[in-house]
């Protein structure tokens, strides 16, 4: 499906882009470039936080709100599953699912 994989993106950066306006980093961003740089660099680390949370709470067990509360974070609850194929093809038809 689609809709999980396309909200996984966008949360993150919409996180990463309210994180930096509500908070300035301690930067003064005088250009429309270094914040958006920084906002990427924000909405990365974003991801990376949430993703690891979800993964270390699925291989640790820990309880399963935490692994939601991660995904949630993310824009939705789990993450997508893909079958693991070396096909192109494949990978295009479900990815557009």
């Amino acid at each position: 499906m689609l809709l999980p994989s396309v909200l996984r993106t966008v949360v993150p950066l919409v996180a990463g882009w309210i994180i930096v306006a509500l908070t300035h980093l301690g930067f003064s961003l005088d250009s429309n470039m270094a914040q958006s740089a920084v906002t990427l660099a924000v909405a990365g680390a974003y991801y990376v936080v949430f993703r690891l949370v979800e993964r270390t709470a699925e291989k640790v067990a820990w309880p399963a709100w935490v692994k939601g509360a991660a995904g949630l974070l993310l824009g939705y609850a789990r993450p997508p599953r893909y079958k693991p194929t070396d096909d192109v093809t494949e990978l295009i038809r479900q990815s557009r699912s």
